[in-house]
C-alpha cells in the first residue's frame, strides 16, 4: 500500500531529508526539528513507515556516524538507523580508494592547486579516498570551484569533481538512480545544501526547503539588514518548489520585503505532547534553559529577577556557553549566589520544566519557538521579550506574558507580578498546554502534507 493510500496525506513518492550534519548535542533546535520532521514523515507512511532517507554531508568517520545513529536511536529520535546515511561513509570502496560512483564522476583533467591546502580523507585502514580543498576563514567555502580530489585503490589521485557542488550532486544522483521514474520529494533542511542544489533540474525532483533561523541582523526589525549568509539564498529562493517557514510572522515579513515570486508557506515544527508533572512544581522557581551566549542576554534576566525581589523566589539557569564565566562573575558581584544558580547542562530538560513555576527568556532574537512551546507543554508559563521570530506567535494566544524588547524594568515587573499572584500563575499554567497544541505533530503534518501535495502536483520550478 502506498503512503498516500495508507494515510490519505502524503503523495506516493520517495522521500529524502538533506542535512549538513546531524550530531547529538550540536545545533540545538535545528537537530531536534529535523529529526522530528523525519519521524513525522515516517508516521505518515514515508518509506513504507521506515521514514525518509536522512542524508548527511559531514566528513566525519564511519565510526562516529554509527555512534551518532545509535545515540539518536537510544533517545527515541530515530526509529531505523539504516535510513540515516552519510556521503563520506558511502564514498569509500571496500577495497580501498573511492567508491565506484565517485570514481565515475571524477574528471581526469582535474588536479590539485599547489597554492591550496587539502584535507585528505582516509578509510579505517588509513587509505586515502578523497581530498577536500581547505578554504580558511571563508563562510562561503561550500561554493568553491576548486576540485575535490578523488583517489583510486592504489592511493593515487585520478581526478576530481567540481567542488562541493559536484561532490554533493554526484552522491545525490547515485542515491536517486535507484528510484527509477518515481517522484522524489527532497526536504532540504540546510541553507548551504540548498544553495548547491537550487539548479537540480531532474524532473522527478521536488525540493521543499524548511527554514530554521532568523534571516535578519540587529536590530531584528523587518527592514533590518539581511544576514550576509542569507543574501545569496534569497536570490535563489524562487527555485525551490516550496519554502516553509516555522512561523507566520517570519513568512509574512519575507513576503512583504521580497515579494511572492517564490512559494512561501508556513509549517510549524512538530513538538510531541507530554504529560506535565504538576506534582514536581516548585513554588517560586524561575528557570532559564538554553545556551549561555551573548544573543540570549541572560544578564537581563538575572537583573530583572533580582529587581523583582519576590520573597522565596530563586532562579536556576540551565545550559553552558561562552558567557558562563562572565555570568558567574555578575552573580557574585550582585551578591546573588544564594538565589541565582548556573546549574550547567541537563540531560532531562523536561524534568527541569516540570519543576519550574515560571520560565523566562530575554533573548535578542529567535528562529523558531521550540523552547517556548516546550515550556508551555510542561505547564510552565513563559515571560519573554517580544522579539522576532516565533515567541509572539505563541504567547499572543496565551500561556505567558510578552514585554517590550530590552526593557529590563518591564521584565522585572512581569516576574514580580506573576510570582506574587499564585492564582494568575495557576491559570496560565493550566492554559499553557492548550496553547502549545498549535505546534502538535498532527497540525504540523497536515500543513506539511498540503505543501508537498501542491509541490508534487505542479511541474518542478527548476
Amino acid at each position: 500500500m502506498s503512503p498516500q493510500s495508507a494515510t490519505g496525506a502524503l503523495p506516493d513518492a520517495e522521500y529524502l531529508v538533506l542535512s549538513s550534519r546531524l550530531i547529538p548535542g550540536l545545533d540545538g533546535g535545528y537537530t531536534i526539528a529535523t529529526l522530528a520532521r523525519a519521524r513525522l514523515l515516517a508516521g505518515a507512511g514515508a518509506g513504507d513507515g521506515r521514514g525518509p532517507q536522512l542524508l548527511t554531508f559531514d566528513p566525519g568517520t564511519r565510526a562516529a556516524h554509527a555512534e551518532h545513529r545509535q545515540t539518536f536511536v537510544s533517545q527515541g529520535a530515530l526509529a531505523d538507523p539504516s535510513r540515516m546515511r552519510n556521503l563520506f561513509d558511502e564514498a569509500v570502496s571496500p577495497v580501498g580508494g573511492a567508491a565506484g560512483w565517485l570514481l565515475e564522476a571524477a574528471d581526469a583533467g582535474a588536479s590539485a592547486d599547489p597554492a591550496l591546502e587539502y584535507r585528505v580523507l582516509e578509510d579505517a585502514e588509513g587509505r586515502p579516498f578523497a581530498a577536500l580543498p581547505v578554504i580558511p576563514g571563508n563562510p562561503d567555502w561550500h561554493l568553491t570551484g576548486e576540485p575535490v580530489l578523488v583517489h583510486d585503490a592504489s592511493g593515487g589521485v585520478v581526478g576530481g569533481v567540481a567542488g562541493f557542488r559536484g561532490l554533493y550532486r554526484a552522491w545525490l544522483e547515485h542515491v536517486t538512480a535507484a528510484f527509477g521514474d518515481r517522484t522524489i520529494v527532497v526536504i532540504c533542511e540546510s541553507r548551504q545544501i540548498g544553495e548547491l542544489i537550487a539548479d537540480w533540474s531532474d524532473p522527478r525532483v521536488r525540493i521543499v526547503h524548511p527554514i530554521h533561523t532568523i534571516h535578519l541582523e540587529a536590530p531584528y526589525t523587518p527592514d533590518a539588514p539581511i544576514n550576509a549568509l542569507w543574501s545569496r539564498w534569497f536570490a535563489l529562493a524562487d527555485r525551490f518548489d516550496a519554502v516553509i517557514w516555522p512561523t507566520a510572522t517570519q513568512r509574512d515579513d519575507v513576503v512583504a520585503r521580497f515579494g511572492q515570486a517564490g512559494q512561501h508557506e508556513v509549517v510549524p515544527n512538530p513538538i510531541t505532547p507530554v504529560e506535565p508533572r504538576d506534582d514536581l512544581r516548585e513554588p517560586g522557581l524561575v528557570v532559564m534553559l538554553g545556551r549561555l551566549a551573548a544573543g540570549k542576554r541572560v544578564d537581563h534576566a538575572i537583573r530583572a529577577f533580582l529587581s523583582a525581589d519576590v520573597p522565596g523566589s530563586r532562579m536556576e539557569i540551565w545550559g553552558g556557553g561562552p558567557e558562563q564565566s562572565m555570568l558567574q562573575e555578575l552573580i557574585e558581584q550582585l551578591g546573588a549566589g544564594d538565589r541565582v544558580v548556573l546549574a550547567g547542562y541537563t540531560n532531562d530538560p523536561g524534568r527541569v520544566l516540570d519543576r519550574a513555576s515560571l520560565v523566562v527568556t530575554s533573548t535578542a532574537f529567535e528562529g523558531q519557538p521550540l523552547g517556548v512551546v516546550e515550556a508551555l507543554l510542561h505547564g510552565a508559563p513563559v515571560i519573554s521579550y517580544d522579539v522576532r521570530y516565533g515567541i509572539r506567535d505563541v504567547l499572543e494566544a496565551g500561556g505567558g506574558v510578552l514585554v517590550a524588547d530590552g526593557d529590563i524594568d518591564a521584565l522585572a515587573d512581569a516576574l514580580g507580578r506573576l510570582l506574587s499572584d499564585p492564582a494568575e500563575l495557576s491559570r496560565l499554567s493550566a492554559e499553557a498546554p492548550g496553547i502549545a497544541a498549535a505546534w502538535s505533530p498532527e497540525r504540523s503534518l497536515a500543513a506539511l502534507s498540503a505543501v508537498i501535495q501542491d509541490a508534487v502536483a505542479r511541474p518542478s520550478r527548476r
